[in-house]
């Protein structure tokens, strides 16, 4: 395919392909969407929590949603677009814009029914293995018995003795079963 025949596929593409990531975004606003709902319910239900500092690159996901915003408004005011054309920058917009921001204000830490962490919810029950690491922060490392993943969750420094306390009534009220080689000489609670 030669330089010249490129530009035209590209341009005859990018409909499509903004099409495509705009159902990428949709998926990834509906699961940040269901994120936030969760959060709203179990609010009420918070033990110990903190709210995290904004991200890295927050403003620059904010630049991003107001480029985006400006776009958008080209194409439907200058030049006259239908919505359809506009659907991957309207989900774009709707990430950077208001449901990334939004998901920021999620506060971690320990509720009733689990832990919500840097990247999601782990109830109690699915807590097989706890750990902390120390470096520039204090990280609480959860191991889910269900599926391969593990949890981070900073936790700030005045609130890690409260932190452990936390994990260990859990552990003793038995909602938390630390998996591993069980030679009997060893209780649970020490994990933590």
């Amino acid at each position: 395919m030669s330089a010249d025949s490129l530009v035209p596929w590209v341009a005859a593409s990018a409909p499509w392909i903004l099409f495509l990531f705009g159902v990428g975004f949709l998926v990834a606003n509906i699961r940040l969407g269901a994120d936030l709902l969760r959060y709203y319910r179990r609010k009420r239900s918070a033990l110990l929590i903190w709210r995290m500092p904004r991200p890295r690159f927050y403003w620059f996901n904010i630049a991003l949603a107001v480029l985006l915003a400006l776009l958008l408004g080209y194409k439907l005011l200058v030049q006259r677009r239908e919505l359809a054309d506009v659907f991957g920058e309207a989900m774009m917009l709707l990430y950077y814009g208001y449901a990334f921001p939004m998901t920021t204000r999620i506060a971690r830490g320990f509720y009733q029914d689990g832990v919500w962490a840097e990247t999601g919810f782990m109830p109690w029950g699915q807590i097989s293995a706890v750990s902390w690491r120390e470096g520039p922060s204090l990280t609480l490392v959860l191991v889910s018995h269900l599926r391969s993943i593990a949890r981070r969750l900073e936790v700030p420094g005045p609130l890690y003795g409260q932190a452990r306390r936390l994990l260990r009534d859990r552990i003793k009220a038995q909602e938390i079963h630390i998996s591993g080689l069980d030679l009997g000489g060893r209780d649970d609670a020490d994990s933590v």
